[in-house]
C-alpha cells in the first residue's frame, strides 16, 4: 500500500500548481474548484442520468434517476473520475433529500461535498508528517477528513437563507476509490453494495453499509446480466420500480436513483 503518501504528495503538486503559493482558506477553496471546473470541461464529472468512462480509465460509472409520485425529484448524484486530478481517484455519492426543502438540501449537499473534502484533504496534508500511515492510521486520516467535511457542510447550510434546513435535509452515501482501497462514508438509508467474486467464481454480494431492504442478490443479478453497461443503472431503477408497484401498490412511489460502478471493466 505505497500510493497513500504519493497521493498526497501529488495533491499537494495539484494545488500548488494552480496558483501561487497560497495558504489561506479562500485559495485553497478556490483551488479546489478550479479542479471541478477543469474536470467539468474534460466531462470527468456527471450529475445525471448517464455514464462517464474517461480515456485510458478501466473504470464505467452507470447513473440513473426515476422521480417518483410525490412531486420534484429529491435524489443527486456524483461521480467525479480523476478525483483531485489523481488519475487512479474517484469520488462517488448520492443524496436523498426529504421534507419540503429536501430537493435543495441534497443539491447543495452534492455540489458541496466533494469540495469540501478537498479542502480538508489540502489542509491535512499540510500537517501529515507521516511518511507512510499504517492501515488504521490511514483510515482515522479518512475519518477525520469525512467527520469534518460533513460538519462543514452542515454548518454551510445553515447559514444558507434560501434553505430551511431545519425540517428538511438529506441521506448522503459517498465512496473514494483510490486504487484498490474503497473508502465509503454514509449518513442515513441510502445502501452500497459491492460484487466480488468467490472462490466458486460466481459474483457475491457484500455490503458496505448497515441499512440494507433490498434483495441484495437480485440486485446484484440484474446488474452483471445488463448487456450494456451504461444501462445498468437504469435497468437496476426500473427493477425497483415495478418491485414498488407489485408490493406497494396504491402508495405514492418514492423516487429512485442508482449509481453502478464497474472496476477494471
Amino acid at each position: 500500500m505505497g500510493h497513500f503518501s504519493s497521493m498526497f504528495n501529488s495533491l499537494a503538486r495539484s494545488f500548488s500548481n494552480k496558483k501561487a503559493q497560497n495558504n489561506s482558506k479562500s485559495y485553497v477553496k478556490e483551488a479546489a474548484d478550479e479542479m471541478a471546473r477543469e474536470a467539468k470541461k474534460k466531462a470527468m464529472i456527471l450529475k445525471s442520468s448517464g455514464c462517464v468512462n474517461a480515456d485510458g480509465s478501466n473504470n464505467l460509472a452507470s447513473v440513473f434517476s426515476r422521480r417518483g409520485e410525490k412531486g420534484v425529484n429529491q435524489d443527486c448524484a456524483i461521480v467525479w473520475e480523476e478525483f483531485g486530478c489523481q488519475e487512479d481517484m474517484m469520488f462517488c455519492g448520492i443524496f436523498d433529500g426529504h421534507g419540503p426543502w429536501g430537493h435543495f438540501v441534497s443539491k447543495q449537499v452534492r455540489n458541496s461535498m466533494p469540495i469540501s473534502l478537498l479542502c480538508n484533504w489540502q489542509e491535512t496534508l499540510s500537517q501529515t508528517t507521516l511518511a507512510e500511515p499504517e492501515t488504521d492510521q490511514r483510515f482515522a486520516i479518512w475519518k477525520h477528513l469525512y467527520l469534518k467535511t460533513c460538519a462543514d457542510v452542515d454548518q454551510e447550510l445553515q447559514h444558507h437563507r434560501k434553505i430551511d434546513t431545519f425540517n428538511s435535509g438529506t441521506t448522503a452515501l459517498t465512496i473514494v476509490r483510490q486504487g484498490e482501497v474503497i473508502y465509503v462514508a454514509n449518513v442515513g438509508d441510502s445502501r452500497a453494495v459491492l460484487a466480488t467474486v468467490s472462490e466458486e467464481g460466481s459474483l457475491t454480494a457484500v455490503q458496505l453499509t448497515v441499512d440494507f431492504k433490498p434483495n441484495i442478490p437480485q440486485a446484484i443479478d440484474i446488474v452483471s446480466s445488463t448487456a450494456e453497461r451504461p444501462k445498468a443503472a437504469k435497468r437496476l431503477v426500473e427493477q425497483a420500480v415495478r418491485a414498488w408497484n407489485k408490493k406497494r401498490r396504491g402508495i405514492a412511489m418514492d423516487d429512485i436513483s442508482a449509481v453502478c460502478l464497474f472496476f477494471h471493466s
